[in-house]
């Protein structure tokens, strides 16, 4: 089996399209709005926010580096424009506004059935509902650091990774802001991100929350 050494028509249009989408100006931060090209309507009630459409669309930069790597500074540069969305406010805007339990889990649609014990149906939070300030935790404002959010964190490290797999400098790694909403900034950086969940990982080894009350199984 030949290994292939460039990238397909389709593959290019793919690559065109992300590039023209990442560098379309928008303002993640909490007074801007993420542009509408980002998904934020797509598999309700856990994926349907528009972070899940960054980690998704990085997912090609890893696979196309591998096959053109000499392309590394378009890859990267779509990486970095979906990284720096992800330290914004909007990344985390589920985590951010929805505090205790859900007011409306006694309305649920019976699609949902599937996802909640049928003895606790109407009195049960459905996975997507981050319950930010439930006990026993109280609310936790930085999301990398909650004890929940697993898959907020862990997503971001894939988008770290993939371009720290492809690019020559280790930008990400400086520290950064993330939320930067007033006295909610939140200082972070690839390394003490890995680090952080791994030590939540050796504290809580039958798993780590994603939403409040919810463990992700090891």
């Amino acid at each position: 089996m030949t290994t292939p050494t460039e990238l397909s028509d389709r593959s290019l249009g793919w690559l065109r399209y992300l590039y023209r989408k990442a560098h379309t100006p928008d303002d993640w931060n909490r007074a801007g709005r993420p542009h509408p090209h980002w998904d934020d309507r797509s598999d309700p009630p856990m994926a349907s926010w528009p972070r899940f459409d960054l980690t998704d669309s990085g997912y090609a930069m890893g696979l196309m580096a591998q096959t053109t790597p000499a392309w590394r500074e378009p890859y990267v540069a779509v990486l970095d424009q979906l990284i720096e969305r992800h330290t914004g406010w909007w990344s985390a805007n589920d985590w951010l506004t929805q505090f205790g339990h859900d007011p409306d889990r006694a309305n649920y649609p019976d699609l949902y059935r599937f996802l909640i014990p049928a003895e606790l149906w109407g009195k049960y939070d459905v996975p997507g509902w981050t319950a930010n300030g439930v006990e026993p935790w109280g609310i936790q404002m930085d999301p990398i650091a909650a004890d929940g959010m697993l898959f907020y964190k862990g997503f971001f490290l894939v988008l770290l990774g993939l371009r720290s797999m492809i690019a020559t400098d280790d930008r990400w790694n400086q520290p950064f802001d993330m939320i930067r909403d007033g006295e909610h900034s939140f200082r972070w950086s690839h390394t003490a991100i890995a680090s952080h969940l791994a030590e939540q990982w050796k504290k809580r080894p039958q798993g780590c929350h994603c939403e409040n009350t919810k463990v992700w199984p090891l």
